[in-house]
């Protein structure tokens, strides 16, 4: 297959590989080359008139463009401007109609499946059973850092752990209001967070995040496994805090991994560095995915609020009730303000690289992004920093930034992020971080990045045969197989950051 046409209402079509002009596409022939995940346009347009793809308006043409064209961002503009009103018109669309059709509101119809993961004294489930020291403010950052170097020189192979990491930030001081209080939110989900079978939270003493209040906020916890304290207030601060990391790790290492029912996963899906493949193949693998874990009563949280613009109603109308709705609207509209207030484009999007890969606006990226949650009903909203509290699919507030993303998708209490990319990306959050790639020369181009390879459905792989690969493949990484980004020992994380450093 060189090309799909993506649903019968477009007018463009998209090269699956790479097409030289002459060749025909849908009985036009190609005025000129067209690079892979890019546009051909299937009818003349005058200027000003709409590209169509997945069936919705991506934006207009602002140039004459006859039958055959090349049409990428130099000659497209989004039909996007300013704040909307919207109604709530309860629709429940088949999601994605590239590869798959995944089906709105999920029904159990597919066999439960289970996983080894790991059962926690609160009624959470892990998947991994790892240890994380916590600074509470940067300026401790190279302390933890001390503190976890000492224990793996004296634990070089570790026994019933899968990994001990300090995770540094810049935060924790000279930040007021929502940012602040963002920090402090961030850092508590972590300790909270099931893949740590056990946490040291590490304090100066002078910060704004006074431990006292930040151990009040973090609430009850199992304390020989949570332990925090001040390194003003100790003599050898490093040394203190080992001795506790080895408490904790002899509690920790007696963990075992247990049968657990799907319906215990939590599953974040983000994409970045996307490409015109996006919306095609990996996106609709993880629809059908979610659809899936949503099937079994699990849970799945999609975020990038900015990267739902254009695409935002078609969520609207999947959700549950109206006051569900209403959550959904003021998650857009709140950061539509958001990017207004600080005299910054809403519409400012894609990305360079988005653009080299065949995304010409927003309209297109967001259509494309969404193809990630599938066709279920949105049954929970979340704001920053919020944890899950409602199985089913989930749409969950933050920024398309990749790590700030994926950190917040790992703080609502996600085991596991799926991140799908067109053009590659080593990084890590503090959960699992496993890559699907959009297309195959990317998969095979960057082994030790990529960790699934969904462009086999643009060489005429059914996606049943994908998606049941794909389904035992996540399973095996939430039952203990390591992804990439924890091969090569990438975990990070990134706190949303919005007014004044002090």
């Amino acid at each position: 297959m060189k090309y799909i046409r993506i649903n019968p209402a477009d007018n463009v079509a998209v090269a699956l590989q790479d097409l030289s002009a002459g060749e025909e596409v849908e009985g036009v022939r190609l005025l000129a080359n067209v690079p892979r995940g890019h546009k051909v346009v299937l009818t003349d347009l005058r200027a000003g008139e709409n590209i169509i793809k997945y069936g919705f308006p991506i934006g207009h043409v602002t140039a004459d463009k006859p039958a055959g064209s090349l049409v990428d961002h130099t000659c497209i503009k989004t039909n996007l401007e300013g704040l909307l009103e919207y109604e709530y018109h309860p629709s429940h669309p088949s999601g994605s109609k590239c590869f798959s059709t995944p089906q709105g509101g999920a029904k159990k119809t597919s066999p439960l499946r289970t996983f080894k993961g790991y059962r926690r004294s609160d009624g959470q489930v892990g998947i991994r059973n790892q240890i994380w020291v916590i600074p509470t403010v940067g300026c401790v950052n190279g302390i933890c850092q001390q503190i976890v170097d000492r224990f793996l020189r004296e634990h070089p192979v570790l026994e019933g752990v899968d990994a001990v990491v300090s995770f540094p930030h810049n935060y924790g001081c000279s930040q007021l209001g929502p940012d602040h209080e963002n920090t402090r939110t961030v850092l508590a989900d972590m300790v909270h967070h099931p893949n740590a079978g056990g946490v040291l939270v590490v304090s100066l003493g002078c910060e704004n995040n006074q431990l006292d209040a930040f151990r009040e906020l973090v609430g009850p916890v199992d304390e020989k496994r949570v332990r925090m304290f001040v390194c003003q207030k100790v003599q050898d601060e490093v040394e203190y805090g080992l001795q506790q990391l080895r408490e904790i790790y002899a509690l920790a290492s007696k963990d075992i991994r247990v049968d657990v029912p799907v319906s215990e996963l939590r599953v974040g899906l983000k994409c970045g560095g996307s490409d015109g493949l996006s919306g095609i193949t990996a996106n609709p693998l993880l629809g059908v995915f979610s659809d899936w874990i949503v099937e079994q009563g699990g849970t799945t949280v999609l975020t990038e609020v900015p990267e739902m613009f254009g695409a935002e109603t078609i969520l609207m109308n999947r959700c549950q009730d109206r006051a569900t709705f209403d959550k959904t609207v003021s998650l857009i509209n709140d950061f539509k303000e958001y990017f207004i207030k600080q005299g910054m484009p809403v519409y400012e999007n894609p990305s360079p690289g988005n653009k080299a890969g065949g995304i010409s606006t927003l309209e297109e990226k967001s259509l494309g992004c969404t193809q990630k949650c599938g066709g279920s009903i949105v049954r929970g909203v979340l704001k920053y920093g919020e944890r899950l509290s409602v199985k089913g699919l989930n749409l969950l507030s933050a920024p398309g930034n990749d790590l700030v993303a994926s950190t917040a998708l790992g703080a609502s209490g996600c085991q596991l992020v799926l991140f799908t990319t067109g053009r590659g990306t080593p990084f890590g959050s503090f959960v699992p971080t496993m890559k699907i790639a959009t297309n195959t020369p990317l998969s095979l181009g960057k082994p030790t990045w990529i960790d699934f390879n969904a462009g086999v459905l643009a060489q005429g792989e059914a996606m049943a045969d994908v998606a049941a690969r794909f389904r035992d493949y996540v399973l095996a990484v939430a039952s203990g197989e390591a992804v990439n980004n924890e091969k090569h020992g990438i975990r990070e994380i990134a706190i949303f950051k919005t007014g004044v450093t002090l």
